[in-house]
């Protein structure tokens, strides 16, 4: 790893090929923001004012501690590249819209800091950085994460926690067009699934995301949970349900996508896409936590450098080589 005079860029030493598509990681930022904004824009219509402070506070934590941390470090400010921009936003859709003010700032610090800045900064991290965050705050102040206990005033209820309890029966009768418009408890972002989807297709039009990891991974969650329904639709809900509910769009199209954590080679990325959707599926079935998206997609981080050990074809290989 060698760094600039200036450090503002880290280079990875590693084999060719190499290319440039005119891309840049400011420009990568902007489409992810502009693709996120009618899911953010949703949620404040229906939430409102506490959707909006949260989401203010998140962005400004995570760009003041990239400063403090870079200062520190003695690294170039980087703020106007956008990328903490998006880290608060990202954090911001995985909480309640009436996360208290200390909860928001703890887990963006945490995920700036500890998820980003220890490793050396953007590009660097080895698991996502929004969701290390997420993880602290998730299990050390699971009460203040639920929002059904913190949004107490709404007829909305958390599809994926009725499931939990009283099983697919109960599930049955839930509008997927409520789901897709996000009329459900969870995250005040990741609730927005319809739009999300639509912020997903955009960015992937605009080359900032492949679409190997996010289709493999929606398919991966479709064909588990069809599995399961086939062997018992009286205990296991259906795939449309797992794929409209909880963060499954949010995770398959923003956070599993994250370049540092993610293989860039086709055959890897589709196995690394399938595996974070089946466990998406099995986490929330076997598991003790309602929603299994985020810890999937740690899971599937932490096993990235080894799907990108599978190659199948050297490079330069043409078809009749032996």
């Amino acid at each position: 790893m060698s760094k600039s005079a200036n450090n503002d860029i880290m280079v990875a030493i590693s084999v060719p090929p190499f290319w440039h598509c005119g891309r840049t990681i400011r420009g990568n930022s902007i489409y992810t923001l502009i693709a996120l904004a009618p899911a953010m824009l949703a949620a404040f219509a229906i939430w409102g004012i506490p959707a909006i402070r949260v989401v203010a506070l998140s962005v400004f934590t995570a760009m003041a501690c990239e400063f403090l941390c870079q200062k520190a470090m003695g690294q170039k400010p980087s703020q106007s590249d956008g990328t903490a921009a998006v880290l608060g936003v990202l954090f911001a859709f995985l909480l309640p819209a009436a996360a208290p003010w200390w909860l928001v700032v703890i887990g963006v610090g945490c995920a700036m800091c500890l998820g980003r800045m220890a490793f050396g900064g953007y590009g660097t991290n080895p698991v996502s950085a929004v969701l290390v965050g997420w993880a602290l705050i998730f299990v050390s102040f699971p009460t203040y994460m639920d929002a059904t206990s913190t949004i107490l005033l709404t007829d909305l209820c958390d599809p994926l926690l009725r499931l939990k309890q009283f099983g697919p029966a109960a599930v049955a009768d839930m509008s997927y067009a409520d789901l897709l418009l996000g009329l459900q408890l969870g995250g005040l972002g990741a609730a927005q699934v319809g739009l999300l989807c639509l912020g997903g297709l955009f960015i992937i039009l605009r080359g900032v995301i492949r679409w190997e990891v996010p289709l493999c991974f929606l398919l991966g969650v479709a064909v588990t949970a069809a599995c399961f329904q086939f062997a018992d639709s009286a205990r296991y809900a259906g795939p449309l349900f797992h794929l409209c509910s909880g963060t499954t769009v949010l995770a398959a199209f923003f956070l599993a996508t994250e370049d540092s954590c993610s293989p860039h080679r086709r055959l890897p990325m589709c196995l690394y896409g399938l595996t974070g959707g089946a466990l998406v599926v099995i986490i929330r079935i076997f598991g003790i936590y309602t929603d299994g998206a985020p810890f999937a997609v740690m899971l599937i981080n932490l096993l990235a450098p080894m799907f990108g050990l599978v190659v199948t074809r050297p490079f330069g290989w043409k078809k009749g080589d032996k």
